[in-house]
């Protein structure tokens, strides 16, 4: 997933009113609220609130060891009026408007603002607790409401406005011109140029949808964290000992012996894939699918509804048919018709293969000689072993090679050869949690260029999945280095036991470091453009080619030990790995293009009050003969990327425009005949990880690339045609 949202500084406040657990930053704040006053606090705050006081830390990171959920309201009043007081500076200057005067001032306004914010909403996503989600309901409207006297500031839009119309003019460099632009759209998507009512009404929406988003995260974690499992003696029988270590391991972060089955998706899934009982398979994946869709207090179809009819009028009131055409115009694809047309030519023959699949699954099961249907809780089951036999492969044999701590030394080495970085671990930077590690990232010549933080394995209070986010963008104003913070959901192993992954979970790992070296390798003059502030379907560019080192052998064959002998993977095994590459991907690719469409649909349908969920959900899928035993991947009322923030919204394709992008950018090592040839990794440093959206994301592609991207890679590494030859 990609990173939340860097909270730069001149944008930071428009940022924060769509920011959410789907995109790339996160949350934090105490429920009594009464931590000091709505004006900052007492005289002397500074000095008793660390969130206001200068930070005596290795490269000023976050004092998170004395941060209490008490002082972010107090800190956040501070910054607020601040903030609002160092924007109407500008807004009222009587000097005509110059680039240093409006542009690079308000880069430098909102410091205080964006380090508090980033804190807040990092530690709501990996950290949470009743007072934390108390007070991200308070401040999620406060926030947008400030974002909007922002943006709908007449006289701050006047000055940017006056400089974009002059901008041929006015001499300046790229990226004062690419920030000119970008920031002037920004602010026209949030409505500077609206008038009278229709700005109050603007404003009244995105103060609303703020509270809605964070309401369904928040009903979304509830309903999941309460629900689990518990397996007896007799239902461990079968069970791989991963599992069942990590079902003890679940059960000890409740306070309970034995072991249970929860629905972090690193728990559940494994679970659908190994338990050879059904009834248990079928609690389990229904348990999982009806996350928010209970009837109960944590119920989202009437949120869903709320933030549709907001979302379409928003986009209304700007001028736009739809959301998703307001949202796809900031985007490479430009059109919904475009990102439609995109999942079309997938569709077709990823359901075909997806059959094929099927097929093989029913045979396994009448050779079973069980007599039952194909159902969406059987899937996994079966594949696993028809995986299995067709390749020769067992998942514990698989993970046993792949220790975490090995997959992050991997990761490290990758960007080494290709970026000429290292990364060399501190343990005396503060972190919010034990699990937490933080490594300093070195060039070539020693030089430090930012901090990475690792948060990888689940817990209570930690929202499901895994993203890259930031306490800190690199700032090419203050020569600030960036703090790069990735979260993943691994099972903890048990104390003295070490931590296992699955090819998967390895494949998610080196995911989220692409993103983290999104942020990290960011050279750009202004935070706003710095690393992941790129276009949706872009972002994800990144994270999804660097995965695909992880399958090379020179990677596998030094880094897949084996946890206990130190062996390397034997090479009959890494061949049958790779062989399966394509195995399922019918599956997978259905499924996730499933709540593609849906995501699309919700947001191009102008009906929004008679939308029922289920039955919309079922018109959709039904429109293309979708496989009944294949659900969306991620349901409705569970679909954070759609619904706990606008960051995915009308914009779940953007996984799949990027797997356009990143399986013919990788297609260019291959045909170099090198995976770290010198010559193409300098052009993907330059155009990709450190230009940031410094220049239009098809140019940043075509300047790596030489080329526009050619959909065949993606069609061939996921077996849906042959190569030609």
């Amino acid at each position: 997933m990609k990173p939340a949202l860097s909270l730069s500084v001149a944008t930071s406040a428009l940022l924060l009113a769509a920011c959410s657990p789907a995109d790339i930053s996160a949350s934090r704040l105490d429920s009594s609220g009464s931590a000091g006053s709505e004006t900052g606090g007492p005289p002397g705050a500074a000095q008793t609130n660390p969130l206001l006081a200068d930070w005596a830390t290795p490269y000023g990171a976050p004092p998170l060891d004395l941060i209490e959920d008490a002082h972010f309201l107090p800190a956040f009043a501070s910054a607020i009026a601040s903030h609002a007081a160092e924007i109407e500076a500008i807004a009222s200057d009587p000097d005509a408007p110059t680039f240093d005067n409006t542009l690079l001032a308000m880069e430098m306004t909102g410091q205080d603002l964006g380090r508090i914010s980033s804190i807040f909403f990092n530690l709501a996503s990996s950290a949470s607790n009743d007072q934390i989600r108390a007070i991200q309901r308070e401040m999620s409207p406060r926030l947008a409401e400030h974002s909007a006297s922002i943006t709908l500031n007449p006289d701050l839009f006047a000055r940017i406005d006056a400089l974009y119309q002059q901008r041929d003019s006015l001499d300046l460099t790229a990226q004062q011109a690419r920030l000119l632009e970008t920031t002037h759209d920004d602010f026209i998507r949030a409505g500077a140029q609206l008038q009278g009512a229709d700005r109050e009404r603007f404003a009244a929406l995105r103060s609303e949808l703020a509270s809605l988003y964070t309401r369904f995260a928040q009903n979304e974690q509830a309903d999941r964290e309460s629900w689990s499992m518990e397996l007896s003696e007799a239902d461990l029988t079968g069970l791989p000992d991963y599992i069942v270590s990590a079902a003890a391991g679940a059960a000890a972060d409740r306070d309970r012996d034995g072991h249970v089955i929860t629905l972090a998706r690193s728990s559940v899934e494994p679970f659908l894939q190994a338990s050879p009982n059904r009834d248990q398979r079928e609690t389990a994946w229904r348990a999982w699918m009806q996350r928010g869709d209970n009837d109960n207090a944590n119920d989202n179809k009437d949120t869903i509804a709320q933030i549709l009819s907001a979302r379409l009028e928003l986009a209304n009131l700007l001028g736009f048919e739809t959301f998703a055409h307001y949202r796809t115009a900031g985007t490479m694809a430009g059109t919904p018709d475009a990102a439609m047309a995109l999942m079309e030519q997938v569709w077709w023959p990823a359901r075909d293969r997806a059959l094929e699949e099927a097929a093989d699954i029913e045979a396994r099961i009448a050779e079973a000689g069980l007599d039952h249907e194909l159902e969406p809780w059987d899937w996994r089951y079966y594949t696993q072993q028809v995986r299995a036999e067709r390749f020769d492969l067992d998942e514990s044999e698989v993970k046993a090679h792949l220790q975490l701590d090995n997959m992050i030394a991997a990761m490290f080495y990758v960007s080494g050869r290709l970026f000429d970085v290292s990364f060399h671990e501190r343990t005396d930077i503060p972190t919010y949690h034990p699990d937490v590690r933080v490594w300093e990232m070195h060039n070539a010549d020693g030089q430090v260029m930012g901090l990475f933080y690792g948060d990888f394995f689940a817990r209570p209070g930690k929202r499901g999945g895994a993203w890259m986010s930031s306490f800190r963008a690199q700032n090419g104003q203050t020569g600030q280095i960036p703090l790069i913070l990735n979260n993943c959901n691994y099972n903890k192993p048990a104390d003295g036991e070490p931590a296992l992954l699955s090819f998967t979970d390895a494949v998610t790992l080196f995911h989220e470091f692409g993103h983290g070296l999104h942020g990290l390798l960011s050279n750009t003059e202004y935070a706003s453009l710095a690393g992941t502030s790129v276009d949706r379907d872009f972002v994800e560019f990144p994270a999804q080619i660097y995965e695909h080192w992880l399958s090379q052998p020179e990677v596998l064959e030094r880094f897949a030990l084996h946890h206990d002998t130190g062996e390397p993977m034997p090479a009959a095994l890494l061949e049958r790995i790779l062989a399966a590459g394509t195995f399922n991907q019918g599956f997978a690719t259905v499924e996730f293009l499933n709540s593609g469409f849906v995501d699309l649909e919700y947001h191009l349908n102008t009906n929004t009050d008679t939308i029922k969920i289920d039955t919309f959900e079922n018109r959709i899928l039904g429109k293309r003969d979708n496989l009944e035993d294949i659900p969306m991947r991620h349901r409705s009322t569970h679909f954070l990327h759609a619904f706990a923030g606008e960051g995915y919204a009308s914009g779940y394709y953007s996984y799949l425009w990027a797997g356009v992008l990143d399986n013919d950018g990788f297609a260019a090592f291959e045909e170099a005949g090198d995976i770290f040839d010198p010559d193409l990794a300098r052009k993907l440093l330059d155009s990709v990880y450190s230009a940031g959206d410094s220049l239009p994301a098809m140019d940043a592609y075509i300047g790596f690339r030489g080329r526009e991207p050619n959909v065949e890679p993606l069609l061939h590494n996921r077996g849906f045609i042959k190569a030609e030859g």
